[in-house]
């Protein structure tokens, strides 16, 4: 049985996100980005993988699987989400692991006309301190539409190091500025973490919004 947190509007796009690995769908960076997303008219719908649920209700802390073991529960959460709002423009992504397993479906998802489009909020496009183990192979012919909103100094992979990368054309980038993996910046340098998160949910938006309208 998969728990859910919904959140937002009853109209229009609706968003599932998946959480990243060390930290639950109530996360204080899920429910302020659901938070944020609802006040521009997008409802989010998060959901947790098997091994956090365990986790939260056992309070033992056991590793995740690997993101490619969990695919199946995430094809699983769109079809509930897909039965519980019929009609509406259907997102896929999540935070850190969460959008990865998220962009491990979603061709095949958005082939079959389930979603409309991809949202990671912070992808790991490699363990931090090892660049040269990518996880980007899929993401070189993603046809699905998607957004990345990235920190610019992200250890998991920074601006430079994407913006070397070989993807797919169809990724567009969101940049928070000096971000790091929870688009936080450091102080000083001209941005807020509440700034970077408003201007993320922003970017989010409008390309649900722009997946809406070409749907129409």
């Amino acid at each position: 049985m998969i728990e859910l947190l919904i959140e937002g509007p009853e109209t229009g796009p609706v968003l599932v996100l998946a959480h990243g690995a060390g930290a639950g769908m109530a996360s204080p960076f899920m429910t302020l980005i659901a938070e944020l997303l609802a006040a521009r008219g997008i409802a989010t719908v998060r959901f947790e993988f098997a091994y956090m649920a365990a986790r939260r209700e056992t309070a033992k802390r056991r590793p995740p699987p690997k993101a490619e073991k969990l695919t199946t529960e995430y094809e699983a959460a769109i079809d509930l989400v897909r039965r519980r709002h019929p009609g509406r423009p259907l997102l896929i992504g999540g935070k850190s692991m969460g959008g990865r397993v998220a962009s491990y479906v979603a061709d095949a998802a958005f082939d079959r006309g389930n979603v409309a489009g991809l949202v990671c909020l912070g992808y790991p496009f490699h363990p931090p301190g090892k660049p040269e183990q990518l996880r980007t192979a899929h993401l070189e012919t993603l046809r699905c539409p998607a957004l990345f909103a990235q920190g610019e100094r992200d250890p998991f992979g920074t601006r430079k190091e994407v913006e070397a990368m070989t993807l797919a054309p169809g990724i567009a980038f969101h940049w928070a500025g000096d971000g790091d993996h929870d688009l936080g910046p450091r102080g000083g340098k001209g941005f807020t973490r509440k700034g970077n998160l408003a201007a993320a949910a922003d970017a989010v938006a409008a390309f649900a919004e722009k997946i809406a309208s070409a749907g129409q």
